[in-house]
């Protein structure tokens, strides 16, 4: 089932509280789109809900420098929020959907969770620009395209460079900077990149030291 009819919200129609799904490694960005497969109880109990109740919900990283909470680990204080854009149920139950990023937040507090997820209440002030279009991020495409190859390459992944060569700039790196299987913390500075623009610069750092290093590593045991 495609989930349609209810376009992004605007700033002022953000919702203050919301759940908010912890997990290791995944990456949403705005607009950017993210397949999950939902079986545990609590978070098929949260995808219920969240159809009922405007369809968003955040996504955030567990963070191992906060000490364990009540409710399970510390947080990385900034998420973001996501819309379910698709969904489809399996005969065993799980749930398949897309989320579609809608604007990063700060988290403000934790609240009592509900059915067994969690909850916060966010902060949006200083991701407002999330919501319009964003600025051309002005990198050097050719540049981030070479050591996207070098980094492909040496991590011996396919990649369909035509499907690549047509996207436009923002979603070049929205998507690269969310499938690419960076670390967490390496995840997290490209969610928390101030601009595009910067987090092009990041997602260009971290392509070339990761090919870098395993230039390093052959050239030891050669």
């Amino acid at each position: 089932m495609i989930v349609t009819g209810t376009p992004n919200p605007h700033a002022e129609e953000l919702p203050a509280a919301f759940p908010v799904f912890p997990l290791t490694g995944a990456l949403l960005l705005p607009r950017g789109r993210l397949p999950l497969n939902i079986f545990e109880p609590r978070y098929l109990a949260m995808t219920e809900d969240a159809l009922g109740a405007g369809r968003l919900f955040g996504m955030t990283q567990p963070d191992p420098q906060q000490p364990r909470l009540e409710t399970g680990p510390g947080l990385y204080r900034v998420g973001c929020l996501g819309r379910l854009s698709s969904f489809s149920e399996t005969d065993d139950g799980r749930y398949l959907i897309t989320l579609t990023g809608v604007c990063r937040f700060a988290i403000a507090e934790e609240l009592p969770t509900r059915r067994g997820y969690r909850r916060v209440r966010a902060d949006f002030a200083a991701f407002a620009g999330d919501l319009t279009p964003p600025e051309a991020a002005g990198f050097d495409r050719e540049e981030l395209l070479a050591a996207l190859r070098g980094y492909f390459t040496h991590r011996g992944f396919d990649a369909n460079w035509d499907a690549i060569g047509q996207m436009n700039d923002e979603m070049l790196v929205t998507t690269l900077a969310m499938v690419c299987p960076f670390e967490p913390a390496e995840k997290q500075a490209l969610l928390e990149a101030a601009t595009q623009g910067d987090r092009a610069a990041t997602l260009l750092a971290l392509l070339r030291i990761d090919t870098h290093g395993a230039q390093s590593d052959r050239a030891q045991a050669s």
